[in-house]
């Protein structure tokens, strides 16, 4: 009989509390180890894997679970074991659990309604584990040896400080206790307080050193609209990081757990869709991908000049089971530069001053040389694709794994790939490129014009295709340049980008509203009619929020405001079946009255650019 896979945690039914590069997860009972992705996080390890809390003499019960904050939840439990004999329960602990960048924090409240004192002995039990997060994601045991020196628990450079007052602290094996004894007074109260400060020197990431500033969205008539976005703008504002040498320049993170970290793309799309509400991180996410642009050729990095990087992480990224190792600054994306091209723009639109805009001209002109020069790797004569090291991701647009580009029959697509979106993308770039170069009175703007031009005319004779559901633009060209068949939500990304006609961007919305394409709950990865659909498939007819966000952008831009605000109010449904925190994706089945949207049970959440969707949202329900 072989040995059980180890298998990704589950995350829907978790409870997280969280202030970037700082998390923790555990279940709806507040207790941290009954499930494998709970634990105490920051950065990329995990340095305590179980939290368990003991009262002599009775049981937790627990009644509720509630979360005003991102960074504060409280869990309420009875203690019937302490109660008198009556029927209502007079004795009951209320856990505030606070997270703040690099600390964890519990304040354990009991109360008690009885006509007598209650002597309660209480004991935490912490179970360090220092565990990198790559292996919880793969579901493996990740135990590291670890030292406690009566104040600090440390593992390698990892470490946290343990404080309690009025508690004794001591080891147990492979665990810390903190016990405490006090006393309830007769219908009174007592406090009990510990926390754990967490550091970890070799993080690349911190806290950013200036406040974010958000402004005012309206959001129409539905007031589910305004709850969706104060839930999404506070979770935005727990996911900002910086780099430690400009502290003041934040950028989103891209999500919970796995993602607490720049990465390109999603850095600047959360940037876009969340324009409106916060204008700075526009500017302050192209200078962070701007100081980090490639600057030569390497192929096991995947950089190359001009180029924007993908992730950043502070050690090699290995993912178990997947044949994946990433360098610690990887740049294994073929779309982050011309959309770091379209978020300028958009910040420029939206009031970036001259010299901000003039400070990023390098940055700008290297990009731009890219797409003309770089993009183009295996002379397809489009932007294009390809792992070259054998470990690095197989694909390398938005739709990352490893099946994500099928045949309408479903078979996988031969590399290299050259995306629709990504032309599209591109095509936008070099125009308001080349806008920016005019008002800068920089030279190059019409040599861009007319390759976008040549881009626009080789695409519309490459890329589309004729199917039993309609004509529409391929998902990509494989290595051989015929047009995989299949149809999918990346044909949203190209509304709006300039690429497609009137006519054309009408038909692609109109094909995204259709049965095969719309879940109700927004639009699907893959249509139903196509051979891998599967509604719980990762990128194969599951539905990503910020992907349905991503068509509504563009159908505003487009002028198909009626069909953005059908699109929007789908996920302002989505949102409410989620309590307004929308998550990284759900399943793509269809709606059915009375229902509830289905989780992808091991979805992130909070997610950036998830998040950033309801901005946008709000916008088109206006």
């Amino acid at each position: 009989m072989t040995d059980r896979p180890h298998l990704q945690p589950l995350l829907d039914d978790a409870v997280i509390v969280l202030d970037a590069p700082t998390q923790v997860w555990s279940d709806r009972a507040g207790r941290i180890g009954t499930a494998p992705i709970h634990g105490v996080f920051h950065g990329d390890v995990r340095h305590i894997a179980g939290i368990d809390i003991a009262v002599r003499g009775t049981a937790l019960e627990s009644i509720g679970c509630s979360s005003p904050t991102p960074q504060h939840v409280r869990f309420t439990d009875l203690l019937r074991g302490l109660d008198d004999v009556g029927a209502d329960p007079k004795v009951r602990l209320d856990r505030d659990r606070t997270v703040a960048a690099g600390r964890f924090a519990e304040t354990l409240r009991f109360s008690s309604h009885l006509e007598d004192a209650v002597e309660v002995g209480v004991e935490v039990r912490v179970r360090p584990d220092f565990a990198p997060m790559q292996l919880v994601k793969a579901g493996e045991d990740g135990d590291q040896d670890w030292t406690w020196d009566g104040e600090r628990c440390r593992a390698g450079d990892a470490w946290f400080a343990l404080s309690a007052r009025g508690a004794v602290v001591s080891t147990d094996g492979s665990e810390l206790v903190v016990a405490w004894s006090a006393t309830v007074p007769a219908r009174g109260a007592v406090e009990l307080s510990w926390a754990a400060d967490l550091d970890d020197p070799t993080l690349v990431v911190t806290t950013p050193g200036r406040a974010a500033g958000t402004r005012h969205v309206g959001t129409g008539a539905d007031p589910r609209a305004a709850r969706w976005l104060d839930r999404a703008t506070a979770d935005l504002n727990a996911l900002r990081l910086a780099l430690p040498d400009h502290p003041d320049d934040a950028f989103y993170a891209a999500g919970a757990p796995w993602f607490f970290t720049l990465f390109g793309r999603d850095s600047i799309w959360a940037a876009r869709l969340a324009l409106a509400s916060d204008p700075a991180i526009a500017g302050s996410t192209l200078r962070v991908l701007a100081r980090l642009q490639g600057t030569t050729v390497d192929p096991e990095t995947a950089e190359a000049p001009g180029k924007i990087a993908h992730e950043l992480r502070s050690a090699e990224l290995s993912l178990p089971g997947e044949g994946v190792l990433l360098p610690p600054l990887y740049y294994g994306t073929v779309d982050a530069t011309p959309l770091w091209v379209c978020l300028l723009a958009d910040a420029h639109d939206a009031g970036m001053p001259e010299p901000d805009l003039r400070e990023l001209l390098p940055a700008l002109r290297a990009a731009l040389d890219w797409m003309v020069v770089h993009g183009d790797a295996s002379g397809s004569g489009f932007i294009d694709y390809a792992d070259d090291t054998g470990h690095g991701l197989a694909n390398q647009g938005w739709k990352d794994s490893g099946d994500s580009i099928q045949w309408r029959d479903g078979r996988l697509a031969e590399g290299p790939i050259a995306l629709s979106e990504v032309q599209g993308y591109a095509y936008e770039a070099a125009v308001r490129g080349a806008a920016l170069l005019d008002e800068l009175g920089e030279p190059g703007g019409d040599a861009l014009r007319s390759w976008a031009e040549d881009l626009r005319t080789r695409f519309r004779a490459a890329y589309w295709v004729t199917t039993p559901e309609g004509r529409y633009p391929a998902i990509a060209l494989d290595a051989h340049g015929a047009a995989v068949d299949t149809l999918t939500s990346n044909i949203g990304h190209l509304i709006g980008t300039g690429l497609l006609d009137a006519d054309e961007e009408r038909a692609c919305a109109d094909l995204l509203l259709g049965e095969t394409m719309s879940s109700g709950y927004g639009i699907r990865t893959m249509s139903t009619d196509a051979a891998g659909y599967w509604p719980l498939s990762y990128h194969g007819g599951s539905v990503w929020t910020h992907d349905t966000a991503v068509a509504v952008h563009g159908m505003l831009r487009a002028g198909l405001a009626d069909e953005a605000r059908h699109v929007a109010a789908q996920l302002l449904d989505l949102a409410e079946g989620f309590d307004y925190r929308v998550p990284e994706l759900h399943s793509g089945e269809p709606r059915v009255p009375g229902g509830r949207p289905v989780p992808y049970p091991a979805a992130c959440r909070p997610q950036a650019w998830s998040a950033a969707a309801a901005v946008v949202c709000a916008e088109a329900l206006r």
